[in-house]
This record gives structure tokens, C-alpha cells and sequence, in this order.
């Protein structure tokens, strides 16, 4: 008798099969729940496709305003120390202290130093006073060492081999700590961008989510073209569609501006790395920092169009959540509740 019973079932086609499993409930019954199972799963993947779709917007613009202008604002501040301390050099060995506008070079160099650390002052958590004292004693020492002392040598070479201490000195230098400063910064660029563990749980219950809505509104299309005699619903139809939206056009945008951001954390580490190398001439090695640095803002630039993605994903959550309850809502209303 069950291999009678199965092989009937599977003679069957699929829609002879849930007519006959849906036969014992009530249309009214099933329709309501349906509704209801709609409203849950909507409410559920709009909410996690809304703090999915936040979260990405918010690493990248905390990466725009933040940690990209501080990663390169400590990267010129290094290379224009450096930069200084090499213009003096030559104006010494050149024996050009004196000429009009002799030393105007790494004087600006100085003070581009300085305003790149102010600048990035409140785009950084990390402590600058240091570094910026560091900064204050070793420009005195370069200014002394070109300008007041340049008819006493011996002063002149103490103060610039001073200079040069203060730099260069291992694990206290400036140069060697503005480096510190560039890693942690680095590290905490790439977090901001890094999709974590709970972000990535919220996609997967989003598009989980989706699918099962997308499967329930065709369940729902079903039963009422089978037991209500109806064509398609259009208020389904239409939540079918913005369903299926909302499951890819969010997702590849996030894909998208995931890949940008990568593409910028490498060339964010171009610009470290050029900055702590000994090879390239500080002022050639400041040519390739600005070149990749305009390369960055562009791709910071070219992302812009994800906000308007995420506000569309949010304003077709609000919709996917009414047009379901519209489709099932009047229909029950018309057929059911009005009788009662």
C-alpha cells in the first residue's frame, strides 16, 4: 500500500501536488498566513540589508575623511623632514648660506612638515605631541645650524650633526617614530575597511532572507491564481521583482566599493612604504606620493555613486515590506474579511 501511495504521489505534477497538499486548509487561513510569513521575513531582511548596506558606507567614508588624509598627511610630514634636512646639507656644502633666498626650500619644507602633522591632528587617534616637539627642536637645531652660526663652524657642524640625531636616532628619532605612527595608522585603515565577522552574517541573513521571500510571494501568486480563480496579483508581481533586486544590485555595489577600497589600502601602503624608503630622493619620492595620493581621491571619488544605491536599497526595503501586505492585504479584504 506505500508503494502504491508513493508512486501515485509521484505521478503527480508539481502543481497537482500542492493543490492536493493544501486541499485541508481554509484559502482565507492560508492566505493570512502567508501575509503574515511575508511581513516577518520583509521586516528581517530590511533591517539586515539596512545595517549591511550602512556599515559598508560608513568604513568607506571613514576612510575618505579619516584614515587615508592621515595615512598620507604622516607619509609628507616624514619625507618633508627628511627633504629638510637634506636641503640644508647642500646649502652648507654648497656654501650658500647668505645668498638671498638660499634656504627657502627647506625652510618650507619645515613648515609643510608642520602643518601636515596639524592638519592631521584631529583625523588620528594616536597621540602627536611628541612627535611635533621632536619636530619644533629639530627644526631650531636646523635653523641655527644654516642661519646664526654660519660664520662659527664648529658650532654649525655640532648643530647639524645635532639635527641629524634628532631625525634619524633609532627608535627615537623623528623619522623613526613618525614610521610607528604610519603602522598603527595603516593597521587601523585596514580595519575600518576589513568586512567582519557580524558583517558578513548580516549580508548572508539578508540574502537568505530574500530568497525565502521571493519563494513565498510565488507560493502566495500560486495559491491565489489556483484557489482564487485570480490572474496575477500586480502588487505581488511587483514585490517579486524589487525582491530580487534588493538580492543583487545592494550586494554587487558593496562587491564593488569592497574591491575600491582594497585597491586604495594598497595604494595607501604605496605611499607608506615610498615614504620609509632611503633609496628614491625625498624630493622624487614626494612627486610619487602626491601622483598616487590624486590616484585616491579619485577612487574615493569614483565610489560615490554607492549612496545612492543605499538609499534606493532602503527606500525599496520600506517598499518591499507595503506592497505584500497591499497585494494580500485587499484581496483578503474584498473576498474575506468584508463578509465576516
Amino acid at each position: 500500500m506505500t508503494t502504491e501511495r508513493a508512486a501515485f504521489w509521484r505521478r503527480l505534477s508539481p502543481a497537482a501536488f500542492w493543490r492536493r497538499r493544501l486541499r485541508p486548509w481554509r484559502t482565507r487561513r492560508l492566505l493570512e498566513v502567508h501575509l503574515l510569513v511575508l511581513f516577518l521575513l520583509t521586516a528581517v531582511a530590511s533591517t539586515a540589508l539596512f545595517l549591511s548596506c550602512r556599515q559598508a558606507q560608513h568604513g568607506a567614508e571613514a576612510l575618505a575623511s579619516r584614515e587615508a588624509p592621515a595615512v598620507q598627511g604622516l607619509a609628507a610630514t616624514r619625507l618633508a623632514a627628511l627633504r629638510a634636512n637634506q636641503e640644508a646639507h647642500a646649502l652648507v656644502e654648497m656654501d650658500l648660506i647668505g645668498v638671498a633666498g638660499s634656504g627657502e626650500t627647506y625652510r618650507s619644507q619645515l613648515s609643510a612638515a608642520d602643518q601636515g602633522l596639524s592638519r592631521i591632528a584631529d583625523r588620528t587617534d594616536q597621540d602627536l605631541g611628541t612627535v611635533k616637539g621632536l619636530l619644533a627642536t629639530y627644526s631650531d637645531s636646523l635653523s641655527l645650524g644654516t642661519s646664526r652660526y654660519r660664520d662659527q663652524p664648529l658650532m654649525q657642524e655640532q648643530k647639524l650633526v645635532e639635527a641629524d640625531s634628532l631625525l634619524t636616532r633609532e627608535g627615537v628619532g623623528l623619522a623613526p617614530r613618525l614610521k610607528a605612527l604610519q603602522q598603527v595608522q595603516m593597521k587601523h585603515a585596514e580595519a575600518t575597511v576589513t568586512m567582519g565577522r557580524w558583517q558578513r552574517g548580516g549580508w548572508w541573513l539578508a540574502e537568505l532572507s530574500l530568497v525565502l521571500v521571493a519563494l513565498t510571494l510565488l507560493s502566495a501568486l500560486f495559491v491565489l491564481r489556483d484557489r482564487c480563480g485570480r490572474d496575477w496579483n500586480p502588487y505581488l508581481l511587483a514585490a517579486f521583482v524589487l525582491t530580487v533586486l534588493l538580492a543583487v544590485v545592494p550586494l554587487m555595489a558593496t562587491s564593488s566599493t569592497q574591491d575600491d577600497l582594497d585597491g586604495v589600502i594598497g595604494d595607501l601602503w604605496q605611499i607608506t612604504e615610498t615614504s620609509w624608503q632611503s633609496g628614491p630622493e625625498p624630493a622624487e619620492a614626494q612627486q610619487s606620493v602626491t601622483e598616487v595620493s590624486e590616484g585616491v581621491r579619485q577612487k574615493m571619488a569614483d565610489g560615490a555613486w554607492t549612496d545612492r544605491v543605499y538609499r534606493g536599497a532602503l527606500v525599496g526595503s520600506l517598499l518591499a515590506i507595503v506592497l505584500p501586505a497591499l497585494g494580500l492585504g485587499l484581496r483578503l479584504d474584498n473576498d474575506y474579511w468584508r463578509r465576516r
